[in-house]
């Protein structure tokens, strides 16, 4: 698939893949070997029938292919392009034993896109139940229970927080990623299966807790949208963020574009980002774009980086400068930043990870010139509202515990994605959402 060159994509927010033509996506379905026992399907969490969607794109059937996918996955477009593919459905195809595996990833974005220029179907729907479900969170773990429950036949209420439903799909990815008019088109077929979409509804305030339980089930799917920061000398000074913040000021209130939408964002020279996953390299390519020499500081190797490979190239490309084996112990400024001091790592032995565990070194600190650091090291689940509802149990990390099914210990509530699991990828998210609302749609059946 093309991309943008690097020196015109980092002056924009535009979409750096420039997507499969149809004679591409054609010549590349027929790479398929179409196995009687498909291993991609087993990597793939939401159980698109892989084999079934190629073989349509092979034979030019682009709208019946849309169709296969949609089975199981109303949010194509968005899968297309963010779903790690390369340890999932693409890890387990046959081809990649000895060669280049099928581009699954590729192929669905470019059906999820045609269908969207041409017209799209909505899936077909069960006749209506008369059961109503509340759906916590617009993120792909809400937005999946709430079209698979649609699609089953309840009526479903979705209350999102925000002022445009989401979640991390709008506020946390980059358009360069991920464009917000993909997202909101996905969204509006929710819309066009019945689902209610209630913005700038804060579950527990604005909407009281007993009215959330007067619904005959209730799924959460509020995130991780707490970050966690590590606790270093100077975290309080101007110019510190998180990368939530920044990236929801920039990707959904539009601070790249102050004054003209009134959320700003420090617009700095100097920027160090701290972390090495998906979300570390998307701050820093936003900083990039907002005319910043970034550089991202990691405590591992290059080859422990957990983010996606062809994101950590287009940061090098876009030029992003890495440090590894190093990790910040300070933040130096009065009121604002004005450097961060590191210190130095060695590699130990492993860790339950199975990354090698860092060590400082002595003496080896040294200090990078800044005026702005964004921490993105890991975020939590928000405990505000899973206090507010009695006998729900958390685990250490503030995760909702929950079976196998997404069940809480609270009888009618369940709950899938980043806020039982942690901070997560997008699809896993998406996975636990279909179980939990095929368990909802078993419980109001036998009730």
């Amino acid at each position: 698939m093309g991309e943008r060159p690097a020196d015109e994509r980092v002056r924009d927010f535009s979409e750096v893949d420039t997507g499969l033509s149809a004679e591409e996506a054609v010549t590349e379905a027929q790479r398929c070997l179409q196995c009687k026992k498909p291993s991609c399907v087993k990597g793939c969490p939401v159980e698109i029938d892989i084999p079934a969607f190629i073989a349509r794109i092979a034979e030019g059937d682009f709208a019946g292919a849309a169709q296969v996918i949609k089975e199981n996955n109303l949010l194509p477009a968005i899968c297309g392009r963010v779903c790690p593919q390369e340890v999932q459905c693409e890890g387990q195809c046959i081809l990649g034993l000895k060669e280049v595996p099928v581009r699954i990833g590729e192929l669905e974005r470019f059906v999820a896109d045609h269908e969207r220029k041409t017209g799209s179907r909505l899936p077909p729907k069960a006749e209506p139940t008369g059961k109503k479900v509340a759906v916590v969170g617009s993120g792909p773990a809400g937005l999946t229970a709430a079209a698979e429950l649609a699609r089953l036949g309840h009526s479903v209420v979705l209350f999102e927080s925000l002022h445009e439903p989401g979640g991390v799909l709008m506020y946390g990815i980059p358009g360069f990623r991920l464009p917000k008019e993909v997202v909101r088109a996905e969204i509006d077929q929710l819309r066009g299966m019945g689902v209610t979409i209630l913005t700038n509804h804060l579950v527990g305030t604005s909407v009281p807790v007993s009215e959330l339980l007067s619904y005959d089930a209730v799924f959460l799917g509020c995130g991780a949208g707490l970050p966690h920061f590590m606790g270093i000398p100077g975290e309080n000074l101007n110019g510190v963020y998180s990368a939530n913040e920044f990236l929801t000021r920039v990707n959904l209130m539009h601070a790249d574009r102050f004054p003209e939408f009134d959320t700003p964002v420090r617009h700095a020279g100097r920027v160090v980002v701290v972390g090495g996953g998906n979300v570390a390299m998307d701050a820093a390519r936003v900083a990039r774009r907002l005319g910043a020499r970034t550089t991202l500081v990691y405590r591992r190797r290059k080859e422990d980086l957990p983010a996606r490979r062809a994101e950590i190239a287009r940061a090098e490309e876009e030029g992003v400068t890495f440090i590894f084996c190093a990790s910040p112990v300070r933040i130096l400024g009065e009121q604002c930043v004005t450097g961060v001091e590191c210190e130095r790592m060695e590699m130990c032995a492993t860790d339950a990870s199975g990354r090698p565990e860092p060590v400082p070194v002595e003496g080896s600190r040294f200090v990078i010139d800044a005026d702005m650091c964004i921490q993105a090291i890991g975020q939590g689940p928000n405990p505000l509202l899973v206090r507010m509802l009695p006998g729900i149990r958390t685990g250490r990390r503030g995760n909702v515990i929950v079976d196998e099914e997404g069940r809480t210990d609270l009888g009618k509530v369940f709950a899938a994605g980043d806020i039982a699991t942690g901070a997560a990828t997008v699809i896993l998210a998406m996975g636990g959402a279909k179980r939990a609302a095929r368990a909802i749609d078993r419980m109001l059946r036998n009730s």
